[in-house]
């Protein structure tokens, strides 16, 4: 259990969080959600013990192992597969030891080291290390790699893979899914749905925070408020709790105007007066509900395009890739290959791609597989190494990369960027067309060394729609990007009247704003037929076949059946498949009535009376909680068993 009492925190001479009062149960999922700069790393921080509070206090448990992603990574020799295994600090100190021992000779210390790792469950921890790799996208080759021939991005993932790695009871997670491609994206999920220990996470992705929270803390105005549910469920809440406040705010407004009224027109009468009197003392002690106050910042869209044209852009037996002496970028910047400049490499073939007005295609595919590459394609930053471009001639096409956001002009204002792109527009319009993107004011003029990521995204999307584009290339627009402004740009995508390829690892954008998909893997662009969760599935059921391969391989090769024996083996197998699916229903079954047990018990130990009531009780709550989601999770486990097996 970890408990904030009347906890303060400041940055400078802004209060960010005041007076907490919060208590976290063990095993919680809690999504930590709030507008950038409300405090949200700030408290991540203060758990961390980075931070001091500046009032109150925050009670740990003793012993608490606690486990986080780091925020660098040094540009180590090691190879990457050693580097995760470190995350869990005891068992690397013991392989050490065992190693050191050897060198020795010491048989002794050798036979400690080995009791010591059987305890730990060490000698299986290679392969562990393994897949947490492999299921944050790391082909098996670049496992023996070096640390420090790895870019950025990938670094990020290594340390994330480090972080799972650590045994904790406590994981906090700030922004995961950044750098993450939306495969990796959907396998974390599933991970952390198994991880045993209490888990905080701070995401502006809501289709990830709802497949993984239980519980909501919402950071606004200074305060926390602690909401059962998932993401989807604190909006209907925080919806409902909005309405009934402005309800109740002009119940009481109405209420006033009464009093006041009779205040008014009859304290002067003596009859009367001691009536006025009681009025006066009623009104000053009404509590003042305040008015529901629009906690969406800002909208912004995407002018009409000039003009549309029917077929837009068209790639024939396209080869792309990189030209020797090239220097890769975005998802295509492979593990292990970080140096300037290469050899020639095709990353796709035979592309054929046709893009007509209107169309809003997502593509979906790892990291590495050749997104960017086709994106930069499409664009012509990239010339074609085989077959033929082919662009209208009215095409004007708006990109947004990584590195759009990283090559503003450090000094200089979002008014100094825009009127380098239009010099002979009038200065009130620039400002004007600002203020759309929330740059309003005196914040069109100061300097962009100042801004957040989200505010340099946010400029960099304004640049764009300066040139009334109609046809819309975004290779991950959301990095940085904070749950409001996600929400925006999605209605602006919503509403563009031209065409649009999007990249993105936010599954609720791609799901808003795309009509069809394309799947980028294996030198490959091809149309992907259904919708992301159909991708999810796909994705499972690869997993599953590959690892049913993966077994075929390892056995010995049968002897040929007679066709009695296969009609024995196919009956058996019906059987067996009935008995499965009369055991999937059960299992079903209990897990509704498990998680119809523990909302009630989540609303008990959410609600603030439970904890004025006796220590006995409420641990007998919290073992009760304990002990139904380890019985759902072995359900869980069992159930996805079973289901490999009949999709299989």
């Amino acid at each position: 259990m970890i408990a904030f009492r009347h906890f303060a925190l400041r940055r400078g001479a802004r209060l960010l969080l005041s007076d907490i009062d919060l208590v976290i149960q063990a095993g919680w999922r809690l999504g930590v959600i709030g507008r950038n700069g409300c405090g949200k790393s700030s408290l991540f921080a203060a758990l961390q013990g980075q931070v001091e509070a500046d009032a109150g206090d925050i009670d740990l448990p003793a012993k608490l192992r606690l486990a986080s992603v780091a925020q660098e990574t040094p540009a180590l020799p090691d190879p990457a597969i050693d580097y995760v295994l470190g995350g869990d600090v005891e068992l690397a100190a013991v392989l050490r030891d065992e190693a050191d021992a050897q060198a020795r000779g010491d048989s002794e210390a050798m036979a400690r080291a080995h009791h010591r790792i059987e305890e730990l469950h060490g000698y299986d921890a290679r392969a562990r290390a393994g897949r947490l790799l492999h299921g944050l996208g790391f082909a098996p080759e670049t496992h023996e790699r070096a640390v420090k021939e790895f870019s950025g991005g990938w670094r990020v993932r290594l340390n994330l893979a480090r972080a799972l790695m650590a045994p904790s009871e406590l994981l906090l997670l700030d922004e995961p899914t950044n750098h993450l491609d939306l495969d990796a994206v959907l396998w974390l999920e599933e991970w952390l749905r198994r991880y045993q220990g209490t888990l905080l996470i701070i995401s502006h992705d809501r289709e990830f925070l709802d497949g993984v929270i239980d519980h909501t803390l919402h950071l606004v105005d200074g305060g926390a408020r602690l909401y059962t549910g998932n993401y989807s469920a604190f909006e209907r809440l925080r919806a409902e709790q909005l309405r009934q406040q402005q309800i109740a705010h002009e119940r009481e407004q109405a209420e006033r105007a009464h009093l006041q009224s009779f205040i008014d027109r009859f304290k002067a009468k003596a009859s009367k007066a001691k009536q006025a009197q009681s009025r006066m003392k009623r009104l000053e002690k009404m509590a003042g509900t305040e008015a529901v106050r629009a906690e969406r910042a800002f909208h912004f869209q995407f002018a009409q395009p000039d003009r549309v044209p029917d077929s837009m852009l068209q790639l024939e037996e396209i080869a792309a890739g990189y030209p020797a002496g090239s220097r890769e970028e975005g998802d295509d910047h492979l593990p292990g290959h970080d140096a300037p400049s290469r050899e020639a490499a095709i990353i796709l073939r035979d592309v054929r791609f046709r893009l007509e007005a209107g169309e809003r295609i997502g593509l979906l595919g790892p990291n590495g597989a050749g997104k960017s590459t086709l994106v930069k394609t499409l664009v012509g930053e990239l010339a074609p190494m085989g077959g033929e471009r082919k662009a209208h001639k009215d095409l004007k096409i708006g990109y947004f990369a990584q590195h759009t956001v990283e090559s503003l002009h450090a000094g200089r204002s979002p008014f100094d960027h825009l009127q380098d792109k239009a010099p002979n527009a009038a200065a009130q319009a620039l400002r004007d067309f600002l203020g759309t993107w929330n740059f309003a004011g005196d914040r069109a003029f100061e300097s962009v060394d100042g801004f957040s990521g989200g505010e340099r995204a946010r400029l960099a999307l304004a640049l764009i729609a300066w040139d009334k584009p109609n046809l819309l290339l975004l290779d991950e627009p959301t990095n940085h990007l904070d749950l409001d402004m996600r929400e925006a740009l999605a209605d602006a995508l919503a509403d563009f009247d031209g065409a649009l390829v999007l990249v993105s690892h936010d599954r609720h954008l791609l799901g808003m704003v795309c009509d069809s998909f394309w799947r980028v893997a294996d030198g490959v662009v091809e149309p992907f037929d259904g919708d992301l969760d159909d991708y999810a599935r796909w994705l499972r059921s690869r997993g599953a076949a590959n690892k049913k391969a993966a077994k075929a391989e390892a056995k010995p090769a049968t002897p040929v059946e007679s066709p009695e024996e296969r009609r024995r083996a196919a009956a058996q197998q019906r059987e067996n498949e009935k008995a499965s699916r009369q055991r999937v229903k059960k299992i079903e079954t209990r897990m509704a009535a498990i998680d119809a047990e523990l909302t009630a018990l989540e609303a008990r130990l959410a609600d603030p009376e439970t904890y004025n009531g006796s220590t006995a009780a409420l641990m007998k709550l919290g073992q009760q909680q304990a002990e139904l989601r380890r019985e759902k999770e072995t359900l869980e486990a069992e159930w996805m068993s079973l289901y490999e097996v009949l999709e299989a």
